[in-house]
C-alpha cells in the first residue's frame, strides 16, 4: 500500500509526513528511505521525506511496484491530484492524507522562509518570493491545488491548525485513517514524540519554524490584508477560516 502524505507548503506538511510515516512503521510498515534505496527509486523519490513530485504514472508506477511486492510506506507530496492519482486512490492501491492552512499564514512562512536562506546564502525553493506580490501569487496556485484534493472522495483532510490546537483528536483521525491500532504500545509513542509542545525546530524533515496561527494580522499592512481577504475569500470560506 502507498501511502500518500501531501499538503500545502509551510503548512505542517514535514511535520504531518514523519508523523504519518512513523506510525506505519511502528505498525510494521517500511520506511520509505529504505524503499527509495532498495528499489533504486532516488529520481523519484527526492529530498529527506521522500517527495514524489508531480503525480505522473510514470512515477507513480515506479512506487506501485515495490507497494504490489508487500510493501506499505509513506511518500510526501505537495502536487495537485491527477487523474491518475484520482485513480490509484479509487482503485485502492494508494491512500492520501491532505493537510493544509490558512493561505495567509502559509504564505507569510514562506515568504520569511525564503528570505532567511537568501540571507544566509543558500537560496531555496521560496527565495524568489522577494514581495508581497510574487508571494501572494505563488500561493495562489497551491490554494487552486487545495481546492482540488479538498474535493477528492476518500481523503483525509487535516487542518494545521487543527492538528497544532487539537493534537489529540486530530491524531486519532489520522490512526484510524492509516486503520492502525491505537492501543499498540508503539503507535503511542510516536504520537507521544510528535506532539507540538516537543520542540519540532531542530528536528530535520519536519521544516518546522514558527508555525504560529494568525500572525499574518500583524505582518502585512491593512492594505495588504484586504488584497488577501479579497483573494482568498472563496476559499477561505470553503476551508472554514475566517475572512
Amino acid at each position: 500500500m502507498i501511502i500518500l502524505s501531501v499538503g500545502m507548503p509551510r503548512a505542517g506538511s514535514g511535520w504531518f509526513y514523519n508523523l504519518t510515516h512513523d506510525l506505519v512503521v511502528a505498525s510494521g510498515g517500511q520506511d520509505a528511505r529504505q524503499i527509495r534505496q532498495r528499489y533504486r527509486l532516488q529520481s523519484v523519490l527526492t529530498e529527506v521525506n521522500c517527495n514524489i513530485g508531480a503525480l505522473t504514472l510514470r512515477r507513480l508506477l515506479a512506487v506501485w511496484l515495490p507497494s504490489r511486492l508487500g510493501n506499505t510506506f509513506v511518500i510526501k507530496a505537495h502536487a495537485a491530484p491527477t487523474p491518475i492519482g484520482r485513480l490509484f486512490i479509487r482503485s485502492g492501491w494508494m491512500r492520501a492524507a491532505y493537510i493544509y492552512r490558512d493561505p495567509r499564514d502559509a504564505m507569510l512562512s514562506a515568504y520569511e522562509n525564503g528570505q532567511r536562506a537568501m540571507q544566509k546564502g543558500r537560496p531555496n525553493a521560496f527565495s524568489g518570493l522577494t514581495d508581497f506580490d510574487r508571494a501572494l501569487n505563488f500561493m495562489q496556485g497551491y490554494v487552486d491545488i487545495s481546492t482540488a484534493w479538498l474535493s477528492c472522495p476518500a481523503v483525509l483532510n487535516t487542518r494545521y491548525e487543527d492538528l497544532l490546537m487539537d493534537y489529540p483528536v486530530e491524531t486519532e483521525r489520522l490512526v484510524n485513517f492509516l486503520k492502525l491500532d491505537p492501543g499498540n504500545e508503539a503507535i503511542r509513542q510516536v504520537i507521544e514524540k510528535y506532539r507540538p509542545e516537543q520542540g519540532m525546530a531542530d528536528r530535520k524533515g519536519l521544516h518546522f519554524s514558527k508555525g504560529k496561527i494568525g500572525r499574518f494580522r500583524q505582518k502585512w499592512s491593512h492594505a495588504q490584508l484586504e488584497l488577501l481577504a479579497q483573494q482568498f475569500e472563496s476559499y477561505l470560506i470553503q476551508a472554514g477560516y475566517e475572512v
